[in-house]
């Protein structure tokens, strides 16, 4: 019998677990944790962290945003590793071994963060850069379609590797809008053939080969009214034409991107109706509250298939691994440059 689990993924607010925060997680709606900056010490504590989350729930799904540059939760005793725009750089002068690279960035990132408890990262960022948008930049593999769908790829290769599965960001693309979806909506006025030629490429190439992909709070105007990840036109574009069967995750409900769509409630039926699976609301207690008392009764199957399946990685025995030594001394150099 497949396993199911609550569609609310949230935050906590330190970085050890607090009374209150047990009983939330006990709630059956509550489906998974994301860990932010503030939860995070160093590996070993966030070890600590992950295995008391699962005394209290062991099925909850355990995620992080370790993309790698300005987005790396994580810092202290695991890989410092560069933002992707370093890596698509590299791809100009030695697209080879660029690709490698990737890929062993993928598999060094699967098994640090599996080994500190965790399930997923929420990477790659498949959003091409068109230079307009600060808040993505140097997250994106470069600014060419068809160079972000092969370093992703290869990225996407090497967490399958260590086990993990890979969540692409933030579909159908978020690199074409100048404005922050967290402090406001943006809107992309493109054409939905320039979006097909150029944001999409990555999503459709990948699609088949993610195991979960998260919409952006962003409108694009010629398509449809409504934020992508409130838009049954976006996702089911999604799951119907890119072929995609894994998990959708609303990006964080709490953003300025998703206040549009009403009360944090509301934003969580809108989410839901539109087709994703799993929905982050964090930064925000009194919004998570009310949208876990919301989805009380509601649970989702393929969030569930995202957990780490194998016996994770030893985080004290990772520097044995001869192959783990070579790409965290490259990674390390890159990030350092």
């Amino acid at each position: 019998m497949t396993q199911t689990l609550g569609p609310v993924m949230l935050d906590l607010e330190g970085t050890t677990l607090r009374d209150e925060e047990r009983e939330l997680l006990a709630r059956p709606a509550v489906g998974g944790v994301i860990l932010f900056g503030r939860n995070v010490e160093d590996a070993v504590q966030v070890r600590a962290l992950c295995r008391s989350i699962r005394q209290v729930r062991p099925d909850l799904l355990l995620a992080i945003d370790q993309e790698g540059g300005r987005v790396q939760r994580l810092r202290q005793g695991v890989t410092r590793l560069p933002p992707m725009g370093r890596l698509g750089r590299e791809y100009q002068a030695a697209p080879e071994v660029a690709r490698r690279l990737c890929q062993d960035a993928g598999w060094l990132l699967g098994m640090e963060m599996a080994a500190c408890g965790l399930d997923l990262s929420f990477a790659p960022v498949l959003d091409v850069d068109d230079g307009h948008s600060t808040v993505i930049g140097d997250r994106s593999f470069g600014d060419d379609p068809e160079t972000v769908s092969r370093l992703a790829g290869s990225f996407v290769e090497g967490l399958h590797e260590a086990g993990m599965a890979a969540v692409g960001k933030h579909f159908p693309g978020h690199g074409g809008v100048a404005a922050d979806s967290h402090h406001e909506l943006p809107v992309d006025e493109r054409a939905f053939e320039a979006l097909r030629e150029r944001d999409l490429v990555p999503f459709a190439s990948l699609a088949s080969r993610l195991g979960g992909v998260m919409p952006a709070h962003v409108v694009y105007s010629a398509f449809d009214h409504r934020p992508a990840g409130f838009s049954p036109l976006w996702l089911g574009m999604l799951r119907e034409s890119l072929g995609f069967k894994g998990t959708i995750f609303s990006d964080d409900l709490s953003m300025a991107g998703a206040r549009s769509a009403g009360a944090p409630a509301e934003r969580a039926r809108q989410a839901l109706e539109a087709g994703c699976d799993m929905l982050l609301v964090c930064n925000d207690r009194a919004a998570a509250l009310e949208v876990v008392e919301a989805c009380d009764g509601r649970t989702t199957k393929r969030a569930a298939k995202l957990r780490y399946g194998r016996a994770r990685p030893d985080l004290d025995a990772l520097g044995a691994l001869s192959r783990w030594r070579r790409v965290h001394a490259h990674l390390e150099a890159m990030a350092a440059d």
